[in-house]
């Protein structure tokens, strides 16, 4: 379907169901799958034939939604996780082990940033973090000898912040690694990251993909792009035989299209099995249809609920791409430019009283941890998340006392902005 437009696809794409064929994804709740004889099981162990034989690999379910976010992505492969740390962690471990280095944006989601500089760490991984907005020097001298990739977030939650994809693409590629762009927060809908230079494209579906707060899961998608074999004393895990599938070279086998996500599921999920169930893959693909439909009215209430904040006198500062008086106004314009997504960030005056405050006398807005809904939530860190730091600590963090995140929902941008003024008052 690569001639339809993204609305087309989101509908459409990844199952096209033949003659008496069900016509909505069917669910395959089922752990396995029975084959006449072993040798034709074994051709699947081998990766000699397609098809399926134990769910923690492959689900027919699973395959049509990652398809459908493949051709959303224009990428030539997919692979939902069970999450989108999952899908982030499967990313990068892909292509790392123990000695090897990562080159991310400082600006990434605070979990995302805890996987990397901690969990990963104690794998053997090291990073090196930069500012978004560092100068190419900077971002240059950050490269090692055993750096493996570069990552960042479009949208960066919650700080807002817009990825340079293209310069950090033009950065990586000069170092010979790919470049990873978590693309959760603008969705293939405003925002296809490897039309800007990226390698690989992940997601937590759980956020707009879904839109309904329902299921969780992730998602992967290869570009098709990198060459993997061009670079091979880099990524032997792609270009070297893999003893545990009787020698296999994915790089020789399944070409730049598809090496890294046969090994990714082949290993990594074989072994780890941070699979997405197909009941939680069938609710994502209900979501994807109205995708289109939903990230426009999520941009629209953002943008009204922004301005109409800015202009607030209890409001310090407001954080979002889609005003004039953003740092990333101008960059949003060049990657986003239908508007990014429906998060909008502001500090009260006040600090961290009257946020409490604040959020007690909500009506509408829900007070939740979740973003990216048809529902609108509010937080704030400092009496939640980040409740465990002084206001000097959280100053630091950039995360000041007073901060709230507001995730807009498709409620009537009318009634959320009749919510804010009478909490605020």
């Amino acid at each position: 379907m690569s001639d339809y437009r993204t609305e087309t696809k989101c509908v459409q794409a990844g199952y096209r169901p033949g003659n008496g064929e069900p016509r909505q994804i069917p669910i395959i709740q089922s752990t396995t799958f029975k084959y006449d004889s072993s040798a034709e099981m074994g051709k699947l162990f081998d990766l000699e034939a397609s098809g399926y034989f134990y769910t923690r690999l492959q689900n027919p379910t699973n395959d049509h939604v990652a398809a459908k976010i493949a051709e959303l992505e224009g990428g030539t492969a997919g692979m939902l996780t069970s999450s989108g740390q999952a899908a982030n962690f499967f990313a990068l471990f892909n292509i790392c082990q123990a000695g090897d280095h990562i080159v991310s944006s400082a600006s990434i989601y605070g979990g995302t940033f805890n996987l990397i500089a901690v969990t990963m760490a104690k794998m053997g991984i090291e990073v090196t973090f930069v500012s978004p907005d560092c100068t190419d020097e900077e971002l240059n001298a950050a490269f090692r000898d055993n750096t493996k990739a570069v990552f960042g977030e479009t949208i960066a939650n919650p700080a807002l912040t817009v990825f340079d994809i293209e310069r950090f693409a033009k950065a990586a590629h000069e170092h010979h690694v790919p470049l990873i762009v978590d693309n959760t927060f603008p969705t293939p809908v405003n925002c296809r990251p490897i039309e800007w230079g990226a390698d690989i494209v992940t997601h937590s579906t759980t956020k707009y993909m879904d839109g309904h707060g329902a299921a969780v899961g992730g998602a992967i998608v290869d570009s098709g792009k990198f060459d993997w074999m061009a670079y091979a004393d880099k990524f032997p895990g792609l270009t070297t035989p893999d003893e545990s599938y009787h020698g296999i070279v994915y790089a020789e086998k399944f070409g730049k299209e598809g090496a890294f996500i046969t090994k990714c599921t082949s290993q990594l999920m074989r072994d780890l099995g941070c699979i997405q169930s197909p009941q939680n893959a069938f609710l994502l693909n209900m979501g994807l249809e109205s995708l289109h439909v939903r990230m426009a009215r999520h941009v629209e209430n953002g943008q009204a609920v922004a301005e109409y904040l800015e202009n607030h006198s209890k409001v310090i500062s407001v954080n979002y791409s889609g005003l004039k008086s953003s740092p990333y106004y101008e960059r949003a314009k060049k990657y986003l430019p239908k508007g990014g997504c429906g998060v909008v960030s502001f500090e009260l005056a006040g600090g961290r009283a009257a946020a409490e405050e604040f959020m007690g006398r909500l009506k509408l807005a829900a007070i939740e941890t979740h973003v990216a809904d048809a529902r609108t939530c509010c937080l704030n860190p400092a009496t939640s998340t980040h409740r465990q730091l002084s206001d000097e600590q959280l100053e630091q963090a950039g995360i000041p006392a007073g901060m709230i995140r507001m995730s807009c929902g498709l409620e009537a941008k009318e009634d959320l902005i009749a919510d804010l003024e009478q909490a605020l008052a």
